[in-house]
This record gives structure tokens, C-alpha cells and sequence, in this order.
């Protein structure tokens, strides 16, 4: 069966192999494919592997020979279940791939936040250190985390390892879930407590839950003004949970100390006049969407797109969200 990778870059920008993969059928990787290339690529191909590409009804209903669609990711959002499911298309996703990947970067831009290490390293760059009349110079609060609280949103797999690093910081830990099993299996020393309860006890709230109709600006000016003005947020999970405009506000007033966001409602954001306040508001620190990234994360995510779609050409297909 032909296969058809639409956008591999960002999976394997060339420190992986497709080997496995095109070991099992006939296989064309391209690295990014415009919309209007989607279906001349896909078509003739019975297995398509997307990640970003968006695979809508219309597209789908031009593409007849299409068997199978496997997200290399864990949100299919891109995919039209619904329509997939009509044509008897087989939809997968990867569900498990980067826990520990995206619990370090909460970490690597709490520690950021505390220790402002990059600003500092740079002004030693800039030979500021070098004519310092003191042994040493610190241009913000340096802050322990030790005895601090850390507000989890989502008590899942990855909420779950941001608490264990946040243990091993010696940090106390709140969270809140509202699934109650979430709650039923936590380890000791994690206290459950209402949502905005949350808020304006953490000195660090991270959000870990998925978007839904419910979670979506989550984190609105109302929430915002419940957080102590020395309180961080961290956002590794997704964009749109975080209403961008009131963090700014919040931050540029003080509000709160400081954020620290790996995604955005729309990535990449707008350039120019159309980019969101966000980008330039006063201590908030945004990378491109890099939590799940490190390599050993990616070859984890490879290797079960490959299974994924072993197991459906053996007819036992797995991880099926459609």
C-alpha cells in the first residue's frame, strides 16, 4: 500500500531515518506540503501520516483510495474524524511520546523565570561582569523554589511528571482535575483543590489539561487577577487556553511576577502590526512550540507512528481515535 508523509520536517528534519517506515510499502516523505498540494500528493495513497496538515471533509472526500490517516502527535484536531469515519478511514494518533520532555521545559522556563540564567549570562557576554566593582551582580530576584507551591491544571501523565520534578525542587504541590480517578490514583502529598482556589495559592500555576469548549481562555484576566503578583504561569500545553491579551495586560501592571509559554493561540503568530501583545509584554518569555521536541522524545513519537501503522496493515490497528 502506498504511503504518503505530508509534513515530516519537524518530526525528522534529518536526525531520524524513515527507514522503518518505508520499509512497509511504498513511501514518499515530503517535508511540508502547502494546502493546495494535499490532495495531488495524497492521492493513489492508502496511508497518509500527517501532523499539522489539516486532512478536512472536503479534502478527504477527494482523496477515495485513502485507507488510513496517522497523526504523528496526540491531538487530531486536524484530521475530520466524523468524515473519516463515514469512509471507513482508520484514524491514529500517538498518545504517549513526550511526558518527560515537556515536564523539563516546564522546568527550564520556571528556572528561567527564578534565575533569569540566560539575562545574566549575557551581560557577562557583554563584559558587564568583567568592570563590576563587586565579586558578583544579580538584576532581579533570585528566588528558591524550595517552599514554594506549584498549581498544576491537569493531572495527567504530564501534569503528573511536572509534580515529581516540582517534589524533587522540595515545592509543595496543588492540582486540580476534573476527572475524579485523576484524584483517586495521585500520590501522597498532592492537594486537590477548586480551580480558582488554585490560582491564588500557586506560586507557579502550569496548565497540563487539553483544549475543550470548557478549558478554552481558562486563563482569562478574571483568573489572572486571582494569582499572587509574584506568581508565575506556564503554559506547555495548549495555546488558546490562555487568553493572550489580558496575560499581557497582566503583566505589563504587575499583575503577576512572570510567564513562561512554549504555544500560542496561532503558530506562528502574526508579524508586524498583527502580532499579538504577548511578544513584547514586560517578563514573558515564549518559545516556538518546542516542549515535545528533543530528539529522544521524536524517535519515541517515530518509532509508534511506524507501529501504528504496522498494526493496521496486520489488521489489528491501534491507538485509534476515529
Amino acid at each position: 500500500m502506498r504511503i504518503v508523509v505530508l509534513d515530516g520536517y519537524t518530526l525528522n528534519p534529518g536526525d531520524l531515518s524513515w527507514a522503518l517506515l518505508e520499509s512497509l510499502g511504498d513511501c514518499r516523505v515530503h517535508d511540508r506540503s502547502l494546502p493546495e498540494e494535499v490532495v495531488p500528493r495524497a492521492a493513489g495513497a492508502g496511508i497518509a501520516i500527517v501532523n499539522k496538515v489539516v486532512l478536512s471533509r472536503e479534502v478527504i472526500g477527494q482523496l477515495p483510495g485513502l485507507r488510513y490517516v496517522g497523526v504523528t502527535a496526540t491531538g487530531y484536531n486536524i484530521v475530520d474524524v466524523a468524515a473519516a469515519g463515514e469512509r471507513d478511514v482508520v484514524v491514529t494518533n500517538v498518545p504517549t511520546y513526550g511526558t518527560r520532555s515537556v515536564a523539563q521545559m516546564v522546568f527550564a522556563h520556571l528556572l528561567n523565570l527564578a534565575q533569569r540564567v540566560a539575562h545574566h549570562a549575557e551581560t557577562v557576554r557583554q563584559g558587564r561582569w568583567g568592570a563590576c566593582e563587586d565579586f558578583c551582580y544579580w538584576d532581579y530576584p533570585l528566588i528558591e523554589l524550595a517552599g514554594l507551591s506549584m498549581g498544576i491544571v491537569g493531572f495527567g501523565r504530564i501534569g503528573r511528571a511536572t509534580a515529581e520534578l516540582a517534589a524533587a525542587f522540595g515545592m509543595s504541590v496543588l492540582a486540580f482535575d476534573v476527572h475524579p480517578e485523576a484524584r483517586a490514583s495521585a500520590p501522597a502529598g498532592v492537594e486537590f483543590v477548586e480551580l480558582d482556589d488554585l490560582f491564588r495559592r500557586g506560586d507557579v500555576v502550569s496548565l497540563h489539561c487539553p483544549l475543550t469548549r470548557d478549558t478554552e481562555h481558562l486563563v482569562d484576566a478574571r483568573r489572572l487577577g486571582l494569582m499572587k503578583e509574584t506568581a508565575f504561569l506556564i503554559n506547555t500545553a495548549r495555546g488558546p487556553l490562555v487568553d493572550t491579551d489580558a496575560l499581557a495586560e497582566a503583566l505589563n501592571a504587575g499583575g503577576i511576577a512572570g510567564a513562561g509559554l512554549d504555544v500560542l493561540p496561532v503558530e506562528p503568530p502574526p508579524a508586524g502590526p498583527e502580532a499579538p501583545a504577548l511578544l513584547t509584554a514586560k517578563n514573558a518569555f515564549i518559545t516556538p512550540h518546542i516542549a515535545w521536541a528533543s530528539r529522544s522524545a521524536r524517535r519515541r513519537l517515530m518509532d509508534a507512528a511506524v507501529e501504528n501503522v504496522r498494526a493496521f496493515l496486520e489488521g489489528r490497528p491501534t491507538n485509534v481515535v476515529s
